[in-house]
């Protein structure tokens, strides 16, 4: 096991190339099950995460190849549609090959997901919605066994707007018979980067991105051939440590358009965004200032850059009120936070920030992929040397973030436990 060491203080400078996108990239590898043949999905980030998805491809039968940001993906020979518990139980994403195998082979028994412990996420939206279109549920020993000769069209309305729901469900529709209505749907760039992949593959899909999507079914579907969108909660990522440290960061390969939110707020906050020709410039200003947020879906606040702006209101010059209204257990950074000295009390879901001056270093101990991001944050700016432990929470979400960071000018190293 990996810890990360970080020598703060220090004010950083260049410029840093955004990877793919993680969110969408995941459920777009699990889409190639639903056809037969050669797939390629470019721009793939390097990350535990896509390393895990692959391995569950290949254990249900499918050829998969990472090299160079390119996943290949060959689907004709799927020899089992069981998903075990041992490869779903780190990633919740793995939930995700649940549609795609009901929907072309009509079965599939996968084990209830995993991933970070940041609240309960149950999967009762994709469930109600394959029930919806015909299946067969069954809940049996941790284990979803569902069934469905051809899955049918439905209109389905989901009652919160789950961006994993809407993908399964969104994939599972693509081969059904007749027409599916996906009401309250999630919005989010990843959902329209899958839509986009399956409308590739042949698929008839309309109002990805707003919050009524129609998929009209189709007999089958030809093998992906797609480049990703950028991972938006990265830049935002490099965005707060521009802000948490003074510093002028090029952040380039971004799209400022699935931004919107989080930008608005670092904006408040004292950060300075220059458009050029190659990315966003943005410079930090020598203290920021204290901005409430909330997090809502997207187009909202996104609940993944919540922990990174708490870790700039850390050192913001007033008072800050931060609402989670996503995850009810997304504030587990704090007491690491503390242990850097910030001043932040809890209450359900709103947590107070009062800044201070300069963060001190301190032993720290992440607890999930977005919280080692915010500790990362806090400590490029503190005191001292922080080391930051569990570091494999930072692989899964997260391409070659030290190298990325020694390029700017960071004093940082992995060191072996």
């Amino acid at each position: 096991m990996d810890k990360l060491i970080i020598q703060g203080s220090k004010k950083l400078k260049g410029e840093v190339e955004i990877s793919g996108a993680k969110n969408a990239a995941l459920p777009i590898i699990a889409a190639s099950l639903l056809t037969s043949g050669f797939s390629t999905v470019n721009m793939v980030p390097d990350l535990k995460d896509v390393t895990t998805i692959g391995k569950l491809l290949t254990y249900l039968g499918a050829e998969f190849h990472y090299e160079k940001r390119k996943a290949f993906i060959h689907t004709e020979k799927i020899r089992t549609l069981e998903a075990p518990y041992d490869l779903v139980r780190t990633m919740r994403a793995s939930i995700l090959v649940l549609g795609p195998l009901l929907a072309r082979f009509g079965k599939a028994k996968v084990s209830l997901p995993g991933g970070c412990a940041i609240g309960a996420r149950p999967i009762n939206l994709h469930l109600m919605g394959l029930e919806k279109m015909g299946a067969d549920i069954k809940l049996e020993s941790g284990y979803v066994i569902a069934k469905a000769k051809r899955l049918k069209g439905a209109s389905i309305y989901l009652d919160i707007p789950s961006v994993t729901g809407t993908e399964n469900l969104m994939m599972a529709a693509a081969l059904a018979k007749g027409k599916t209505i996906l009401e309250n749907a999630a919005r989010e760039p990843e959902v329209i980067d899958l839509a986009n992949a399956l409308i590739t593959m042949g698929a008839k899909i309309q109002g990805a991105g707003e919050s009524i999507i129609e998929i009209e079914g189709v007999d089958e579907l030809k093998p992906i051939h797609y480049s990703i969108i950028p991972d938006r909660i990265e830049a935002g990522t490099f965005m707060t440590i521009a802000g948490i440290t003074g510093s002028t960061i090029l952040i380039k390969g971004c799209r400022m358009d699935h931004l919107d939110a989080p930008m608005m707020k670092l904006k408040e906050a004292g950060l300075v965004f220059e458009h050029v020709s190659d990315g966003i410039r943005v410079l930090g200003p020598s203290r920021p200032k204290s901005v409430d947020l909330k997090t809502r879906p997207y187009p909202g606040f996104p609940t993944d850059m919540q922990a990174q702006f708490m870790a700039l209101m850390s050192i913001a010059d007033r008072t800050s009120i931060i609402k989670e209204t996503i995850f009810e257990n997304r504030f587990m950074h704090v007491a690491e936070l503390r242990r850097m000295g910030a001043d932040i009390t809890v209450e359900g879901g709103t947590a107070t920030v009062r800044g201070i001056e300069k963060l001190k270093s301190a032993p720290l101990m992440a607890t999930d992929l977005r919280a080692s991001a915010s500790l990362v944050v806090a400590a490029l700016a503190a005191k001292g040397e922080t080391t930051i432990h569990r570091l494999y929470h930072l692989k899964r979400g997260y391409e070659k973030m030290e190298e990325k960071l020694l390029r700017l000018g960071a004093e940082v190293r992995r060191v072996k436990e």
